[in-house]
Formats: structure tokens, sequence, C-alpha cells
């Protein structure tokens, strides 16, 4: 019989990621300036993050199946250790550049790997709880993340946070050493990848629900991206940035609190949907209309409670005709929308300005979700015909 993993591990691993990268944000204008960059190159590490993230979470999810859930963990965290020490010591910023490739492929094992061992030990209503307490922790991990990076920061500029995330990095191995069990099990179907990935990619509902999950990730992490650099031209500390973290904290929450009761009384996820991207578009002119003002803050707090409201409900549904082969299929999924979400941040780290960002991501939802219920329209009306 196997042992079900520690929750509070799990929900660890689940938050590695994002923390990662949250606690890595207050550092990119001391990066700019360490190595005599500009802010659009320096931000380019963030938007390179989530490509490479991308390949990891399928690579890491086919090991998983092949090595085991434990022996895979452990190899992904101990890749981003040795990345994080590397980027630590980086000479040059084409060297940064390279860590910050590997230590993304390494971290998307946090990603991947948790929710299969999540999926190998629970069913039913046990999973829903179990993931319910994963929706918390990745919920406040921007608050830890981002106060953190930002007093490591202001304590020793950006060594000071690679520091950190190589003990962060030290400190989750050695715990799934000792308290991580083996979940794999001991039979695993065959499944032919191509086949379902040839179905995946050819299938439009996918794709635009892949478009959607990365506009609302995109209009999320360019806060991320281009906050520092807003707090930087205000006259606030990194510190000040990162206790902004508290505010998207509460953005997330009512989000949250948001979904459960609409979905109470009974509105479907389409309708969820359209209430989410409503509310991001409103949030978006919000920020960009105040975006010389510290206020803009406010209603950047209305993006985030669509991206709590939208994303849920958009990822419930996207694989449902997927169900003999959900685990790979999420992975296939999964690296169509870091793929996009890594471009939009390329597109983002560009533009240089969050409320323009907001803006031009939000009305990509529009179209995306109108061509997408059009679409479904469609397709029931030639069912009942």
């Amino acid at each position: 019989m196997k042992t079900s993993p520690s929750v509070g591990l799990m929900v660890a691993l689940m938050m590695f990621p994002q923390i990662v990268e949250t606690i890595y944000s207050p550092a990119l204008p001391d990066i700019a300036q360490g190595f005599s960059v500009s802010i659009s190159m320096a931000s380019q590490t963030l938007s390179i993050y989530f490509v490479a993230f991308a390949v990891g979470v399928i690579v890491w999810g086919v090991l998983s199946d092949y090595l085991g859930r434990r022996a895979t963990m452990l190899l992904g965290l101990a890749v981003y250790g040795l990345a994080a020490i590397g980027a630590l010591l980086a000479p040059s910023f084409d060297a940064l550049m390279l860590c910050r490739v590997i230590s993304a492929f390494g971290a998307a094992v946090g990603s991947v790997v948790s929710q299969t061992i999540l999926r190998d030990s629970y069913q039913g209503p046990d999973l829903s709880r179990v993931f319910s307490y994963m929706g918390i922790g990745l919920s406040i991990s921007p608050v830890l993340g981002m106060g953190l990076g930002g007093y490591l920061v202001d304590w020793n500029g950006y060594q000071a946070v690679f520091f950190a995330l190589c003990l962060l990095a030290l400190t989750l191995g050695a715990a799934c050493f000792v308290k991580l069990p083996e979940t794999k099990p001991s039979q695993l179907s065959k499944l032919n990848l191509g086949f379902l990935a040839k179905k995946l990619f050819s299938d439009m509902d996918i794709w635009f629900s892949a478009g959607l999950v990365a506009c609302f990730n995109v209009a999320l992490f360019s806060y991320y991206l281009q906050g520092p650099f807003m707090f930087k031209s205000l006259g606030l500390s990194s510190v000040d940035f990162g206790h902004s973290g508290i505010a998207l904290a509460i953005g997330t929450f009512a989000g949250s609190i948001a979904n459960k009761q609409l979905i109470k009384l009974g509105i479907e996820s389409n309708k969820l949907i359209v209430i989410a991207v409503a509310i991001s578009m409103c949030g978006a002119i919000g920020v960009h209309t105040l975006s010389s003002s510290i206020v803009f803050l406010l209603p950047m707090i209305l993006v985030v409670i669509g991206f709590g409201i939208g994303i849920p409900n958009i990822l419930s549904r996207a694989l449902i005709g997927y169900k003999d082969a959900v685990g790979s299929a999420g992975a296939l999924f999964g690296l169509m929308y870091y793929l996009m979400i890594g471009l939009g941040l390329f597109v983002a780290a560009k533009v240089q300005s969050l409320g323009m960002v907001l803006v031009g991501f939000t009305s990509v939802m529009v179209v995306l979700l109108t061509l997408k219920l059009a679409r479904q329209r469609l397709e029931s009306n030639a069912t009942v015909s």
C-alpha cells in the first residue's frame, strides 16, 4: 500500500515555482543596474523563464512515468539548485540568462510532478479537498515571494535573492529526500503521445482555452515584470513593491470567494469566464488611466480578481474531452499556454507600459472568448439539426 505524501510538503512544492518567480521580481531594477543593461533586457529574464518552463512541463511529466515521481522531483530540484548557484556567480548578463533558462526548466518539476503525485494519491472529494489547500498556498505565494524579495534586494541586491533561491532548493530537496514517497502506479497504460498531440493541437477549442489562460497570466505577470520599475519611477523602494503583493493576494482571495459564490448561484462556466474578462478589462483601463500614481494598484486588484474567477473555470472545462489521457493532455496543454505566456511577456517587456499591455491583452481575451462562444453555438446548433 502506497503512503500518501505530506499535504504540507505538496503545498510547498506547488508554491515553489511561483515563489521563485515573484521573489525575483523586485530584483529586476538591480539586475539592470548591476549588469549595465536596459530595463527591457533585464525584463527578458522573466519572459524567457516561461518558455523554458513550458519545455520543463513536458520533459518532467514524461520522465515521471519512466523514472518515478520521487526520482524526477529530486532531479528537477537538483537542476534548479545548480542553476541558482550559477546565477549567483554569473559573470555576465548572457551567463545569467542561460542560468535563468536552466532554472525555469528545473522549477517546472514543482508544478507538473506535484499535480501528478496528488492525482496518484487522491481521488474524488479527497482530491478536491487537497487541491483547495493548493489554491490557498498559491494565493499567498506572491505575498511571500514579493515581500521577501523586496527585503533581500534592499539588504544585498540581486545576489541576496539568488542566494536565498539556492537555500530554498536545498531545503526542498532535503525534505523530498526524507519525506516524499513514490506514488507511481505499478502499471501504467501505454499511450500514443504523438496521436494525442495531433488530436489536441487540431482542437480549436483547446487553442482558444490556451489563449485565454495565457492572456490572464500575461496580465498578472506583467505586473511582476514592470511593477518594480513603476515603483522606482514613483520614488518608491523595492521593499514597497514587495509589500504590494498584499494587494494582489487580496485580489486573489476576493476572486476565489466570488467564484465560489457565483458557482453556488448556479452560474455556468462560460458566463463566469465572461464576467472574469469584463472585470479584467475594467481593471486594465483603470491601470492605464492611473499609471502615474500609486493609486493604479486599486484597479490592478480588479485584474487579479478577474484572474481568480477566470482561470479555474477555463482549466476545469478545457480537457473534458481527454479524460482517458488527462495527465499527458494536461502536460501538452500546459506546453501550449506556457509558450504563449513567454511570447506575451516578451512583447510586454518591449512595450514597457503596464497599462497598454493590460488593455492590449484583455482586448485579445474579448476576441478569443467571442470566437470560442460562437464556435460552441455553431456546434450546438449543428447537433440539434
